[in-house]
């Protein structure tokens, strides 16, 4: 019988157990400073056009207070006046966007009826109106 010493040659194979820890440590490095880094841009001053070619409408506003009372672009209205007005203005633009400002002391319940209005009246781009702090 032939001993291990005798029967081997040279090792032609290449071990790359120790390449891949090392490049498993590095990616984990990576990762774990990348979140860290900030970037920087270059200031650029971009030129600024005469006209504008793309006009913004303002956001119609829905705003929901405390009492329960629904005011649409600032007047008092009801929840059918409400949603009249709303398809009146979306039959004459179609790309409105509502925004709808609810206090904070009402509840979800309350919110999503006012939510469910909006959607009724066909609107689809909806956004709540929400302050930091």
């Amino acid at each position: 019988m032939k001993s291990l010493s005798e029967a081997s040659g040279p090792i032609t194979d290449i071990n790359v157990t120790p390449l891949v820890d090392i490049i498993l440590v590095v990616l984990i490095i990576f990762m774990a400073t990348a979140p860290l880094m900030h970037r920087r841009q270059l200031p650029v001053d971009v030129p600024k056009a005469a006209h504008n070619s793309r006009v913004r409408e303002a956001a119609l506003e829905v705003a929901f207070d405390r009492a329960g009372t629904l005011r649409f672009n600032g007047s008092i209205v009801g929840r059918k006046d409400l949603a009249r007005a709303l398809a009146e203005r979306l039959s004459a633009s179609p790309d409105s966007q509502v925004i709808l400002s609810a206090d904070r002391s009402l509840t979800y319940g309350e919110i999503v009826g006012v939510l469910d209005l909006i959607r009724g009246a066909g609107l689809k781009r909806i956004s709540l109106e929400v302050r930091g702090g």
